[in-house]
């Protein structure tokens, strides 16, 4: 066997020793290891990755994979296990018992813990939750096989994919409404996470990786949570509901190349997980190309037995000006005060409702407490809102929110001292803001548009 067939990640870094079950790993570091597989599966598109079910047991993966996991934090799973009571066991005694069960092949997950997450509408998500132990093994498992797909994944595909983000999906619409692609296929699909056929996606990563052990591992970690679907809440999750439509985004790049008239493209994409539109160019002469592309769609879907959800998906014109939304924006086409065109992106409605809904409830909850207390809570929920949506034209949203803000706080104070109205004369605002603490960063980014 030559030397490059003995080592598929361009330097196997384990073996292990005969009749005993240990590990002898050469000092290769797990970063290292990422950029190796990464740059074989990007020089070689067919190669079949083998022998890296070792690096997943390895005690430098799992250690990675708790602190990914410790980090994100996150509510215990079926078994009531929390990291303080593995941090009282010892975090290096719970690793290694993980690392034993899955060199001896006796890991077995554990069922998620179900908890319903309310959504717009009065409608409820369901998320999956694993246990601690779970989430540390579905990490290692991701630390091994995201780099080799993601040298595959398509550059319109931004969910949950390193340094790739929300808001770089949002300029790329945004970008191509601009150069007139104003005709776009919103496709909204039919609990697309919940009907992931395990078949289909097994048979997707066996294309990449042949190795029996790490197939079976994956296996164990999707039948867990039954016959159909990845979890939502599953640490691995996202990179698998990111292979299952990556022969979707492929087919758009195709169509996109096809169309090319030099460097003109007719088509553009934008997909975050299972939020999908496609945008087409204006010019009549490309009608043939909206029903050619939503034809092609729908094949590829019908491949994967997902099923489009035919009453929220359409078909929007912003030169009629009709809207569409993306990633929690109104997506509109309008005129500057040049009389340029341009994309102009607002926070939905439903969005800043939700909002002030889940902040009038903390102010009720908690209206006997002092304003500093109420306070620590509606800082951090207002910081990570208007972070998301200062990227749009949202400055009248902004200024909206915070005049509710500011009168909400201001009638806590009146009450908790038994005084009517708003108190404008009797608490100023720079004391308010500077003194009290109330969030005041509601500036649009513009230089991220």
């Amino acid at each position: 066997m030559s030397e490059e067939q003995r080592d598929p990640a361009a330097g196997n870094a384990c073996v292990e020793m005969e009749g005993r079950g240990e590990m002898i790993k050469a000092p290769i570091d797990l970063q290292d290891l990422r950029r190796r597989l990464y740059v074989k599966a990007k020089a070689e598109p067919s190669w079949r990755f083998w022998g890296i079910y070792i690096h997943v047991c390895k005690m430098e993966t799992l250690r990675k994979a708790h602190a990914l996991a410790k980090a994100n934090n996150g509510a215990p799973g079926i078994d009531g296990v929390t990291f303080e009571d593995i941090e009282a066991q010892g975090t290096e005694c719970f690793l290694e018992q993980i690392r034993d069960e899955l060199i001896q092949r006796t890991y077995l997950p554990l069922k998620a813990r179900h908890r319903e997450i309310p959504k717009d509408g009065g409608k409820v998500r369901l998320l999956s939750i694993p246990a601690i132990r779970d989430r540390v093994v579905q990490g290692a498992l991701k630390l091994i096989l995201e780099p080799i797909f993601e040298a595959d994944f398509q550059p319109g595909s931004y969910g949950y994919r390193p340094k790739r983000t929300a808001h770089a999906a949002i300029r790329r619409v945004a970008e191509g409404i601009v150069r007139e692609k104003t005709r776009v296929i919103d496709i909204d699909l039919r609990a697309y996470f919940d009907n992931v056929r395990h078949d289909l996606l097994l048979g997707k990563v066996a294309q990449r990786v042949s190795d029996v052990e790490v197939l079976h591992l994956l296996k164990l970690m999707l039948k867990a949570t039954g016959n159909r679907g990845v979890p939502q809440g599953g640490v691995i999750s996202p990179l698998l509901s990111n292979l299952y439509l990556n022969e979707v985004d492929k087919m758009l790049e195709r169509a996109k190349e096809t169309t090319r008239n030099g460097r003109y493209t007719y088509i553009e994409y934008a997909r975050y997980a299972d939020d999908l539109v496609v945008l087409v160019d204006a010019y009549k002469r490309h009608d043939w190309l909206l029903t050619a592309v939503m034809k092609r769609l729908r094949e590829e879907f019908v491949k994967l037995d997902v099923e489009i959800n035919e009453e929220k998906s359409r078909i929007v014109d912003l030169g009629r000006g009709d809207s569409f939304g993306f990633l929690g924006f109104d997506f509109r086409r309008t005129r500057s005060r040049r009389g340029v065109w341009r994309a102009h992106y607002t926070p939905k409605l439903k969005k800043r409702t939700a909002l002030l809904r889940k902040l009038k409830e903390t102010f009720r909850r908690f209206q006997s407490q002092p304003l500093d207390r109420v306070v620590e809570l509606i800082n951090p929920v207002l910081r990570g809102w208007i972070g998301y949506f200062a990227i749009g034209h949202s400055s009248r949203c902004f200024g909206f929110i915070k005049d509710w803000v500011e009168k909400k706080a201001r009638r806590h104070l009146g009450r908790s001292r038994k005084r009517q109205g708003f108190g404008w004369n009797r608490w100023s605002r720079q004391w308010l803001y500077e003194t009290v603490g109330l969030f005041n960063g509601y500036r649009v980014n513009y230089a991220a548009r």
